[in-house]
């Protein structure tokens, strides 16, 4: 959430960059300004009442002590004592409100000044853009006809399962799933030295609240217990709240981490291309990779993180593009994001595998992470992640891409290790692919 200082002091500043997202919420600036400013001076005045109480309070102990009346004055104290409670009643309510759910958490993040302006995607720009498109032979298939000829996954009986929206990769395809999982792990871990987490896949509300998944977005994600907890939409959620509520020693930062989980959404998207297949579900699988870090060296970590995760695209040699959002595009939390976009031969365009974003303090205000600098000052933290990939999306480009005129898929050079051969044949006799 953004710092209430910043609010107070650089209103306009504020309103401008919100503007700029075009949502409206610049709106919220002045219902914020106009409860904090009677939240602070309902503080005054209580510190008044306060003095003013221990001030009657001594004299009724020394008038006390001279034997002299005292009822007029403990009167005094006691309707004092009522305009205390009353108004500390009354700021609790209105302070609660300003500082939990109601104002603050309802403001996104304001936008890097790097951040192109423009409204919506269309004014998206292509940073940079990375291989040569295979050159297939027609028709080109897509992946849900590759999966059902190769036995790779099986989507009807899924929906038996759990409904539409939901995956069953069977065979080799689970194979090949699990393949790309490990091969992701092995290389953030072993060449870009992130540290491994296998965290739990439920949550807190207090940690969705702090990676902002809450209160915006409760409708798209899947609660349990009353709310209290939640199937994790991301690794972001449990691995960014790692720290939460600490303060580190600068010399550990920055913290680097890498899970994998399934990824859990209520939502899955409008009718259209991309639901169908495996492009748009409501659960899926991820490698996340997570930054906590300092002011000073968060876009350079940004820069960084978004380069290891288009490692696991040219390692695959998957053909790709860089795409900044505009201010316009973002997500809820982010000042800046590359989204990676790899192509899809069968969807004839790119599809998103990795959103890799700086949220500055946004984040970590909300969770109360902070490190000690070097003169000893609490700061707060800067966060980051990025997918380092998202299945099935890469799942689905991989095999449309590497497809043969045989009907085979070749597997990369960098995944055959993992996938244990180097291409996916037709099925034999018994319906199960090599």
């Amino acid at each position: 959430m953004l710092d209430i200082r910043l609010i107070r002091e650089k209103p306009d500043f504020v309103r401008e960059r919100l503007a700029t997202r075009g949502g409206g919420d610049e709106k919220l600036v002045d219902e914020i300004l106009g409860l904090d400013l009677t939240v602070r001076q309902g503080q005054t005045e209580l510190q008044k009442l306060y003095a003013e109480r221990n001030r009657f309070s001594k004299e009724i102990g020394v008038r006390r002590g001279k034997g002299e009346a005292t009822t007029e004055l403990v009167d005094h104290v006691n309707a004092i004592a009522k305009q205390i409670n009353q108004l500390e009643s009354e700021l609790l309510a209105k302070g609660s409100e300003l500082r939990e759910q109601e104002l603050l958490l309802q403001i996104p993040n304001l936008p890097h000044e790097s951040v192109p302006v423009g409204k919506d995607p269309t004014a998206n720009v292509v940073v940079r853009s990375w291989g040569e498109r295979p050159k297939l032979q027609e028709p080109v298939r897509d992946h849900v006809d590759l999966g059902a000829e190769l036995k790779l996954l099986d989507l009807e009986r899924a929906a038996k399962l759990s409904g539409s929206g939901f995956i069953c990769f069977t065979g080799t395809g689970a194979r090949l799933e699990r393949a790309l999982i490990n091969f992701m792990l092995d290389l953030h871990t072993r060449e870009h030295g992130y540290h491994e987490i296998s965290p739990p896949f439920l949550v807190r509300r207090d940690c969705m609240i702090g990676t902002t998944q809450l209160p915006k977005f409760e409708a798209d994600m899947y609660g349990l217990e009353n709310a209290e907890l939640f199937l994790a939409p991301t690794a972001e959620v449990p691995v960014t709240n790692l720290h939460r509520e600490e303060i580190l020693p600068i010399i550990d930062l920055p913290k680097k981490f890498v899970a994998y989980t399934p990824c859990f959404r209520r939502e899955a998207g409008s009718a259209g291309r991309e639901t169908r297949g495996i492009i748009r579900v409501h659960q899926f699988d991820k490698v996340e990779l997570v930054k906590i870090t300092t002011a000073e060296k968060s876009y350079a970590e940004h820069e960084s993180l978004t380069s290891d995760a288009e490692r696991v695209l040219q390692l695959l040699g998957l053909p790709y593009r860089v795409i900044e959002l505009c201010t316009g595009d973002l997500g809820f939390g982010s000042a800046k994001t590359y989204d990676l976009e790899v192509w899809s031969p069968g969807q004839n365009g790119y599809l998103e595998v990795s959103s890799c974003s700086n949220f500055e303090d946004f984040q970590a205000r909300r969770m109360n992470l902070r490190y000690k600098d070097a003169g000893g000052k609490n700061k707060f933290c800067h966060t980051l992640n990025g997918s380092g990939l998202a299945l099935p999306r890469l799942f689905a480009a991989l095999i449309e891409n590497y497809q043969q005129p045989d009907g085979s898929v070749r597997i990369p050079e960098k995944l055959e290790t993992y996938f244990g051969n180097n291409e996916i044949r037709m099925p034999n006799d018994e319906g199960i692919a090599k």
